[in-house]
């Protein structure tokens, strides 16, 4: 039984107004006018929160997005540049954002309106990865025969279709600039799980903030506290 269930997406920028546009347009999200630093969508575990940080990309990002698309020049038009082109062996494009941060798009006849299509993150174990979340969130673990990387699909909440672990070489060395954020009815058992906890809830943040087995950071909210009674009948 899972103990905590998806919310959202948030992607650490230097720019906010600049992503916020761009991601915007790639993923068919809008902002609202009274709050312009986050994307939503018709249902709440379609937004994504861009937070302002002072730190700069340094590393290839461990968490990227795969996207849907009607033609890569689309995403260089919105100001994508290209790192590695669609090939025989390669069937889509790797990409970089307006800061350099890497994702990929898929080329597609028909676009949904919708056009996150998976969650990817490098991952030194990708099988224990796959399997420690699916018993945070659910969902199934699926893999192709005979391929490194497993996935997560049918995960309750889930905006998009798969959440894939991919195999890579390199340990993780810096914050994560894409995480996720999840609800759960208490932290302990995310923490029983397996979870470490980076910084509890304070008066600054109102959200645990946590790391999976192998380090990548996400944060948990809890319901809100229960009014005290006022003694009145």
């Amino acid at each position: 039984m899972s103990v905590a269930r998806f919310k959202d997406l948030c992607v650490d920028v230097s720019c906010p107004s600049a992503m916020t546009s761009f991601w915007g347009q790639v993923l068919g999200l809008t902002s609202p006018a009274d709050n312009p630093e986050v994307l939503v969508g018709d249902r709440p575990e379609k937004t994504i929160w861009i937070n302002k940080v002072p730190e700069p990309r340094s590393v290839k990002q461990r968490v990227h997005l795969d996207v849907h698309t009607s033609a890569i020049e689309e995403l260089e038009k919105l100001g994508a540049k290209m790192q590695s082109p669609i090939t025989d062996e390669q069937h889509w494009a790797v990409m970089e954002d307006p800061e350099g941060g890497e994702f990929c798009g898929f080329v597609r006849d028909s676009v949904p309106a919708y056009r996150l299509m998976e969650l990817v993150v490098d991952s030194a174990e990708p099988e224990a990865q796959a399997r420690w979340w699916a018993g945070v969130v659910g969902g199934e673990v699926a893999q192709t025969p005979g391929k490194p990387w497993y996935w997560l699909e049918n995960v309750p909440g889930l905006p998009f279709p798969y959440w894939v672990f991919v195999p890579v070489p390199e340990p993780k060395t810096v914050k994560n600039r894409i995480h996720w954020d999840v609800t759960a009815d208490e932290l302990q058992p995310v923490l029983d799980a397996g979870a470490t906890l980076l910084r509890p809830k304070d008066d600054e943040i109102g959200w645990h903030v946590c790391a999976d087995p192998e380090g990548n950071e996400f944060c948990v909210f809890l319901p809100p506290p229960a009014e005290e009674s006022d003694g009145q009948a």
